[in-house]
């Protein structure tokens, strides 16, 4: 993976900002993954009467096969995917910090801001209020307003560019998750991989060939964009 600087053109024909949650908006060395799964596990242990450990290969099998765990368990056993949901994010969100320096970059960027994520509406908006981030979004597309069809389904990205009238074409990605951003590059949204080595699915050899840029620093990269942006403006001249 090679990463890839904002072009010096500032990407102008760019207006709206689509962003992902976990993993993109705060760093993965905070291990939120790591609460969420393990809660995971023993809400699927308990649903299914099984042990933890027969717990985890159904979690990672229903992931790999549909998306995420919640739909499998909801296809295959009728799982009513607010307790679900509810049960794996009632975490401690206190290992998020504050990110002023993502605050600032965000502020310099022109143009709409979405959230975009397979997580529930509460931890999102937990999420984005710890990181000190939530002014500049108005909106957050859930899963539940993608009637629980997770990313990658081309479906639920369809139903969040509708739902907030974004044109793909002039629309920016950004997501930890290479395989989410395949359906996002097939409608022709410019795709930002944010990489980071923390990563549990962190893969140095992974096919990159959709992802338009990569960077391992959201804050540098959207603060060189917001420069290109300011230096490739015209400059206005007043008659005189």
């Amino acid at each position: 993976m090679t990463l890839t600087p904002p072009p010096s053109c500032g990407l102008p024909h760019l207006v709206s900002w689509v962003f992902d949650l976990d993993n993109t908006l705060y760093p993965a060395s905070t291990d939120v993954f790591r609460q969420i799964d393990k809660r995971m596990k023993r809400f699927i242990a308990r649903f299914l009467d099984v042990s933890e450990e027969e717990a985890f290969v159904v979690q990672k099998h229903y992931y790999h096969l549909y998306g995420t765990s919640m739909r499998g368990l909801m296809i295959e056993h009728g799982m009513d995917p607010h307790d679900f949901m509810d049960a794996v994010h009632d975490i401690d969100h206190s290992v998020i910090p504050s990110l002023p320096d993502l605050d600032r970059a965000l502020a310099g960027l022109d143009g709409r801001k979405v959230v975009f994520t397979n997580g529930s509406l509460r931890h999102a908006e937990m999420v984005l209020e710890r990181v000190g981030i939530a002014h500049h979004f108005e909106a957050i597309f859930d899963i539940e307003a993608g009637a629980f069809i997770p990313k990658p389904s081309p479906e639920t990205y369809r139903a969040m560019l509708d739902r907030f009238g974004l044109r793909p074409q002039d629309s920016a990605m950004f997501e930890d998750s290479l395989k989410n951003l395949v359906p996002a590059a097939a409608m022709g949204m410019t795709t930002v991989l944010v990489r980071d080595r923390w990563h549990w699915a962190f893969d140095a050899d992974a096919d990159t060939s959709h992802c338009h840029h990569i960077t391992e620093d959201l804050v540098q990269w959207l603060g060189d964009l917001v420069a290109a942006r300011t230096a490739a403006r015209p400059v206005s001249r007043s008659a005189g």
